[in-house]
């Protein structure tokens, strides 16, 4: 059976596995190997397998993904089995059944210890969960995947801690219980975290606006095909998808997943193939001198890249009704971060919309509140939802959906306490007590600050391809998703015509990067990395 196994020669610093990945079974025959866990986007190690010592047994099991990341210590020679490989080995040698049984009783009972030493809070926030900017730095933590725990000023005092000068009001954060920050930004908060905000060269071959699945996509599929890739997000990347609290139709995952957990897989994807990902910054100027391509983030950082793909998104449509704008943040928000659901315990909350968006959020705090109710301007959700997100959200006794309905008025002191909706076909407007308010009715496309040379519709959405063949001045065509500048391309649910669905967003962002060769190859710049080595060498 041996010799039907893989007989691997790794050298230092060579991964066999990473959290995640599908198990196998090894056994080291010369050298070492370590085990790490990611703990807030860094790999910390917490053990070591030396030589005739065997590990995987445990996912294998118990039918479980790889729970620690592997890495060779020293230049060493590993035996691997895959999972059918290793079933026979257990049922066919008693020995080896034996002695495996045994070292996994002993690893189990030390999964708890191992769990308590990889459960650390990077940050603790403390300050008042009605603050403006509380939501988006939780938010953020939540999506960038850094433990954290929350302080409320008022009600935690007792949790505060006391070795530490901290502010007597806003808020404020605690990063590694050391540095503190006070009403902190986004960027000062990654900063300060370690996560990169400022890119590392001064050109490349492509640079991608916007990190939400199209430009995740593409990230994954530049870097992989040997190209020097930048993406730069303004948030964190996962865009709006990254916020849906379960993405059940997604190609690959029958059970559904997360759009959080989906984005922090590309994410770390596209890291391993060696994309540069930059995020709380903003593209706000983009400049073309003849096929020169000059990028100025916030901060008034430039960059030059030899091609550019636009995948910036959309943002939420704006809801017109009465004490919106001063709730924004209280109670009343656009989209539905599942960092939300500790706040709706208990609650009846209301949901603005009838897309899948809305759907799946019904549907995730349908376990956390005590009342979820669907609001629609239509007469039904059959005319803008999946047909599963409908079925499900009917099998749910505390979803109720109201068709011809709008809401025309927010109130409460400090926060939501009301709200006032009115039905479109008989005019009554009804008072209600309301937990929360989450409005999710479509988005709308903000492009007026790309230079005028992208041509884009009435509605703000970017051309491309045969759109753009009236204005298109080469002699070659455009390709299919090159917007009307040459070496420009745009993905995702900012490109007119797009199909917006994470699917095609994806599929968008891995295509284009086929076109980004073509038009690379016609190009007579030198490569970006030798450029930016040139310039940093000063030659």
């Amino acid at each position: 059976m041996g010799r039907t196994a893989a007989d691997l020669h790794v050298r230092a610093g060579d991964w066999l596995t990473r959290e995640g990945d599908m198990p196998c079974f090894f056994v080291v025959i010369e050298g070492g190997v370590e085990f790490l866990k990611e703990i807030g986007g860094v790999a910390r190690p917490l053990g070591v397998y030396e030589s005739e010592e065997c590990f995987g047994e445990v996912p294998l099991l118990l039918g479980a993904r790889v729970l620690v990341g592997l890495r060779a210590r020293v230049d060493s020679r590993i035996l691997r089995m895959d999972g059918p490989l290793f079933y026979e080995l257990i049922s066919e040698s008693k020995r080896w059944s034996e002695r495996i049984l045994e070292i996994m009783a002993t690893r189990v009972g030390g999964v708890q210890e191992m769990v308590c030493k990889t459960k650390t809070t990077r940050v603790v926030v403390v300050g008042d969960e009605n603050h403006s900017r509380c939501r988006d730095i939780l938010s953020f933590l939540s999506r960038s995947r850094i433990p954290y725990s929350w302080v409320d000023r008022i009600f935690d005092r007792d949790r505060l801690p006391s070795d530490l000068s901290i502010p007597l009001a806003g808020l404020t954060a605690i990063i590694d219980g050391q540095t503190v920050l006070h009403e902190p930004t986004e960027r000062e908060l990654a900063e300060a975290l370690g996560i990169q905000t400022k890119p590392r060269l001064p050109a490349y071959d492509v640079v991608i606006v916007g990190g939400g699945p199209a430009g995740l996509a593409a990230a994954v599929c530049g870097a992989s095909e040997g190209l020097k890739v930048l993406m730069i997000e303004q948030a964190t990347p996962g865009g709006q998808a990254g916020t849906s609290s379960r993405i059940e139709n997604y190609l690959g995952f029958p059970g559904g997943i997360s759009g959080e957990e989906l984005s922090q897989r590309a994410l770390q994807q596209a890291s391993r193939f060696g994309s540069e990902i930059v995020v709380s910054r903003k593209v706000e100027q983009i400049v073309f001198s003849g096929e020169k391509k000059t990028l100025t983030l916030n901060g008034g950082t430039r960059i030059d890249a030899r091609s550019i793909i636009l995948a910036i998104g959309v943002e939420w449509r704006l809801l017109d009704a009465a004490g919106i704008d001063r709730l924004s943040g209280r109670g009343v928000l656009y989209g539905a971060s599942r960092t939300e659901a500790m706040a709706v315990v208990g609650k009846h909350i209301f949901i603005v919309g009838g897309g899948n968006s809305a759907g799946q959020a019904a549907l995730f705090f349908s376990g956390y509140a005590a009342r979820v109710t669907v609001l629609v301007r239509g007469e039904s959700l059959s005319l803008s939802m999946s047909q599963y997100l409908i079925t499900e959200i009917g099998n749910k006794a505390n979803i109720a959906v109201e068709a011809h309905t709008e809401v025309v008025s927010v109130d409460g002191a400090n926060n939501l306490e009301t709200i006032q909706t009115r039905n479109r076909q008989t005019g009554v407007i009804s008072p209600r007590a309301a937990g929360a308010l989450f409005i999710m009715i479509g988005a709308t496309a903000n492009t007026s600050w790309l230079p005028h040379e992208i041509h884009h519709d009435e509605h703000g959405y970017l051309c491309t391809g045969r759109d753009i063949d009236d204005m298109w001045r080469l002699s070659r065509l455009a390709y299919p998703l090159e917007t009307s500048v040459p070496g420009v391309f745009c993905v995702g649910d900012i490109r007119h015509g797009s199909i917006k669905r994470v699917a095609s967003g994806v599929g968008e962002g891995s295509m284009v990067i086929s076109f980004v060769h073509q038009y690379l190859s016609l190009s007579n710049h030198t490569p970006a990395l030798e450029s930016a080595c040139d310039m940093q060498t000063g030659n």
